[in-house]
């Protein structure tokens, strides 16, 4: 087992890759009760063509489909509810699907062996039938009907749809009601059988833990040691062009104010660690638009919005900077963002008080060992890695990087949503 040094935390994080494939991601901590594992595979909604285990050509599954696949894995041929198990043995049980990644996860004080034996046991032991693929249709079909009835739901997707071509991050991760409705039992073992092979999934468990335990129980694991692994499979990648979709629309809907999104469409930098990347524009946005942003406050003293948030998010090839408001003003708010984003004044002090902040708030959130397993999680399936030296990157960013990136940064190249309350009769 590989000890990493969790540089300015002092923490040592524990790393082994099993002989099926399985990576393993152990941090203890010496001054907790409770303990915090999650159990994922590289398989997100993004993926739907693909080259499955054992075939030639490429196959194409519906929408929606990593979504539901997480939600089959819940039922056993023995009729054992994981979540009942989890609840008896004093854990709370989840699981949830990204873009990326779908995972399962327990937390809890108490029978860390135990849970952590069922949680490797269910998801290691699929069971699809016709008839229960058909009875989770209605289920999901849902959920999705909940969603539909969210103007702010509806807003992000038609933000995504705005901007990316063929990138399926423009598709909303649990599919749509005809999607699912196609989905049969052999495409979740076609799924699960290619996507669920060890090599392809990691285990994380942070807090009280035994790191020999721990690595001991998984390895003992019979539902886990039968599997097949390290077997070939290739997901298709589609060529993502540079320019968005639809530059500007206006939408009604069931709102009480007018909203605006707007949505940078940014290449990933080739030449750099795509970490740092994104950090360096993370960084640019706090500087520009944090809390205590004199261009914040200018937008609030103009009333160019009532409110905003900004946020990124990563696609393939691309990332996107996200801006959300609140305004009466959505082309006056459009021009300031874009003009704040290229022509903003910025400073070194300003890269230092970001850093500071940022490093202290690194700091912070490892005496929690449940974002602690969250950021690196993060990490591993956006980036495909642990970052074990935040804090010393932080340290070492660099004012004139900084400026290199943003010039490099093409903010002409975005889409614009507004969303306008609908009429009411008089």
């Amino acid at each position: 087992m590989k000890k990493i040094k969790m540089i300015g935390l002092d923490q040592d994080l524990y790393y082994e890759k099993l002989e099926n494939g399985l990576e393993v991601y152990l941090l203890p901590y010496t001054n907790k009760k409770n303990f915090s594992v999650h159990y994922g595979t590289h398989f997100g909604s993004l993926a739907t063509t693909f080259k499955p285990v054992g075939e030639e050509n490429m196959v194409t599954v519906p929408d929606g489909i990593a979504h539901f696949l997480e939600h089959k894995m819940f039922e056993q041929e023995d009729g054992v509810d994981p979540f009942s198990f989890f609840t008896a043995n004093g854990c709370d049980c989840n699981a949830s699907t990204s873009w990326k990644s779908t995972q399962y996860l327990f937390s809890g004080c108490t029978k860390l062996e135990e849970n952590l034996d069922c949680l490797l046991t269910f998801v290691n032991r699929p069971y699809f039938t016709d008839e229960n693929v058909e009875k989770e249709k209605g289920i999901i079909a849902e959920e999705i009907k909940m969603y539909d009835d969210d103007p702010d739901w509806h807003m992000e997707r038609l933000m995504k749809e705005a901007t990316f071509h063929k990138d399926h991050i423009k598709v909303d991760i649990a599919g749509t009601v005809k999607s699912i409705s196609d989905i049969t039992k052999e495409d979740l073992y076609c799924c699960y059988n290619t996507f669920y092979q060890p090599s392809n999934m990691f285990l994380i468990a942070t807090g009280n833990i035994d790191v020999d335990q721990i690595i001991k129980k998984i390895k003992e694991n019979p539902d886990l040691n039968k599997r097949e692994s390290n077997l070939p499979f290739e997901v298709k990648k589609e060529k993502e062009p540079k320019n968005v979709v639809t530059p500007y629309q206006e939408v009604t809907m069931n709102v009480m104010n007018q909203k605006i999104g707007i949505t940078f469409k940014i290449p990933w930098n080739k030449t750099m660690d795509p970490y740092l990347f994104d950090t360096y524009g993370g960084a640019l946005l706090a500087i520009l638009f944090g809390m205590s942003s004199i261009y914040t406050e200018e937008i609030r003293e103009k009333n160019l919005a009532t409110s905003f948030f900004y946020f990124r998010e990563h696609a393939d090839d691309y990332m996107t900077y996200e801006f959300i408001a609140q305004t009466d003003h959505p082309k006056e708010f459009t021009d300031y963002i874009v003009s704040t984003l290229k022509k903003a004044k910025i400073t070194k002090e300003d890269l230092e008080r970001v850093k500071k902040v940022w490093i202290s708030s690194e700091v912070l959130m490892t005496d929690n060992s449940h974002t602690t397993l969250d950021n690196l999680y993060y990490d591993l399936t956006e980036f495909g890695h642990i970052v074990p030296d935040k804090i010393e990157l932080f340290r070492n960013l660099s004012f004139k990087k900084l400026e290199e990136v943003r010039k490099s940064l093409n903010f002409d190249n975005y889409s614009v949503v507004v969303v306008k309350p609908e009429a009411t009769s008089k």
